[in-house]
Parts: C-alpha cells; sequence; structure tokens
C-alpha cells in the first residue's frame, strides 16, 4: 500500500489529505475482506466483484451519505488501476460498480414578503439617518448603490459576477434591458424591472455628482467607496448589514435572489423555458429543480391549510 501512496503523490498529483483519505478507505476494505488480524502480504488477486458490492453495501446499511460511498468507490477503483498497472491483477472488481446519486439539494428561497423587506431596508436606514443627522454624500451614494444593486439582482436574476461586470454604456435604462455575459462567455438579454431602473437612475446621479466620469458610459456600473467597480465580495459584506436591519437570517446570500426571482417567476405562472432563458441556463434540467421548489411550497400550505393533511 505504501507503494500506492507513493503513486498517488507523485505520478497523480494528489493532495496529501487525499492520498490519506484513499489509503484509508484501502485498509478498510482489507480489515472488511480478510479481518482487522490480516498481516500482508495480502491475496488482493483473489478480491471478487461480489467482495467490492458487498464492501460498498456496508457503509449504505451503516447510513453513510451517498457522497461517503461514492468517495469509497472511487479510491478503491484507483487502487486496483494500480494493481492492474503493476500486473497484480487483470481486471478492477470495482470498475463496474456504480456509486448511489446524491440527492438533488433544493435551493433555499427567499419569500415575496422577505425580499420586500430586505429590498426596502437600505432606504428605510437612509431615511432614519437622514431624519437625525446630515449624511455625508460617499454614505448617501452607498446606500443608493446597494439598493440597484440588490434591486438589479432580483430583477433580472443575474449571477452576481455578471452584474458587476457591467458597465453604464451595457444598461438601456429606457428599455429597460441589459446584455451581460454568463458562463462559457455566453451573453443574454435580461430585463430591469421598473423598480430596478428608478434605482439604478438615482445611483448614477449620485455617482456623477461624486466623482466626474462616475456617470459616464465607460463607467461601472456600482462603485465602491474609492470609486473603483465594486467586487462580489464587497456585495457580500453589504447584503449582511442589510439582512441584519431588515431582521432576516445573515446567511442568505446574494445567490439566493437568483434562486428567489426563479422561483417566484414560475410560482406566478411563467413558462420554464422563459425562465431557463433569462437565467442563462444550457440545459432546461436545471432550470427545472426551481420547479420542485414550487411545489414544496405548494405542499407545505397544503399542510398548513387543509383540515384533513
Amino acid at each position: 500500500m505504501s507503494r500506492f501512496g507513493t503513486h498517488l503523490l507523485a505520478e497523480r498529483g494528489a493532495s496529501a489529505h487525499t492520498s490519506a483519505g484513499y489509503l484509508q478507505d484501502v485498509g478498510q476494505f482489507a480489515s472488511f475482506r480478510w479481518g482487522t488480524d490480516a498481516e500482508p502480504p495480502l491475496n488482493w488477486a483473489s478480491v471478487t466483484q461480489e467482495d467490492a458490492r458487498r464492501f460498498l453495501l456496508t457503509f449504505a446499511e451503516d447510513g453513510a451519505s451517498a457522497a461517503t460511498v461514492r468517495r469509497k468507490l472511487a479510491s478503491m477503483r484507483a487502487f486496483f488501476r494500480f494493481l492492474e498497472r503493476e500486473s497484480v491483477r487483470t481486471d478492477n472488481p470495482f470498475g463496474n460498480l456504480r456509486g448511489p446519486k446524491s440527492p438533488k439539494k433544493l435551493p433555499r428561497v427567499l419569500s415575496v414578503d422577505e425580499v420586500t423587506r430586505f429590498l426596502e431596508a437600505p432606504g428605510e436606514w437612509l431615511k432614519i439617518e437622514a431624519s437625525a443627522k446630515s449624511v455625508p454624500q460617499i454614505v448617501r451614494y452607498g446606500v443608493l448603490r446597494d439598493i440597484a444593486v440588490f434591486e438589479t439582482l432580483y430583477s433580472t436574476g443575474c449571477r452576481i459576477s455578471e452584474i458587476t461586470a457591467l458597465s453604464w454604456r451595457d444598461v438601456d435604462l429606457s428599455a429597460g434591458t441589459t446584455v451581460v455575459t454568463g458562463k462559457g462567455s455566453k451573453q443574454r438579454l435580461c430585463i430591469i424591472g421598473s423598480k430596478a431602473v428608478e434605482a439604478l437612475k438615482a445611483a448614477r446621479e449620485e455617482a456623477g455628482v461624486i466623482w466626474p466620469e462616475g456617470a459616464g458610459d465607460g463607467s461601472p456600473l456600482f462603485l465602491n467607496d474609492h470609486g473603483a467597480r465594486l467586487t462580489p465580495r464587497e456585495i457580500e459584506r453589504r447584503m449582511k448589514k442589510w439582512l441584519g436591519f431588515a431582521g432576516l437570517p445573515l446567511e442568505v446570500t446574494p445567490h439566493k435572489l437568483r434562486h428567489s426571482f426563479a422561483t417566484h417567476m414560475l410560482d406566478a405562472g411563467a413558462d420554464l423555458r422563459s425562465v431557463q432563458e433569462m437565467l442563462g441556463h444550457s440545459s432546461l434540467s436545471t432550470t427545472q429543480i426551481y420547479t420542485h421548489v414550487s411545489i414544496e411550497h405548494l405542499k407545505d400550505e397544503y399542510m398548513k391549510a387543509h383540515p384533513r393533511a
């Protein structure tokens, strides 16, 4: 087994952590097949596909996760491929076995009311601050920009990286549209709703007062306090501020607005193909997960409301 460890590190470029995990899995199989008292050399040539199948089955029966069972399978496949290369075996007993599929996790989405509370939080904060004292212009811009950022994310269903890459020349506020570049450098047209357009106009006007070129066509859509392009990490930090102010869970991420956008669109009767186009999904099956979210929501409402549920 030490030669297998060397093979993983030197020839396959595995990390020390991965190598240790694979060796542990091989050791577990050896104990399963020959007992904990077995000593090398072990007769690896005698291992059958039934041995391999029973080994994986023990983990499933013990309640191991699908990911754990698949890791054991990957480890043992790699080990027996190594034995084939070393001419210890001519076949791989784990080669034709399939690991369990991981259940698809439904994305956590915000309700329409929660999204509304969140999107209104920066404006509420600004009203409170402005009524108590004078708000510095850079702070005012930051709040107006945050409103525009999150309204745009929810309005378009874009990924955070897609909107931070935008400049004013990419946006047609009069038409309420923008073209974004998504995964695989694929471009798509996104619709910007009236609330987001209003917020973008307010942020642009304020930016033009602070920075000479801040409202120009070549300027980034969203600027940080130094007049540079706003980063996804900065947006994540700002989101936590407004989540706290709105009394919502701080673990909600900007990507949850994308999940919420898709779910709310489908809940309201939008066509699945249209939502696929809006999200920039290459496969309809990726978009279909949001129909499951909608169904789960309906089931929850049913269970709460039906007298014989």
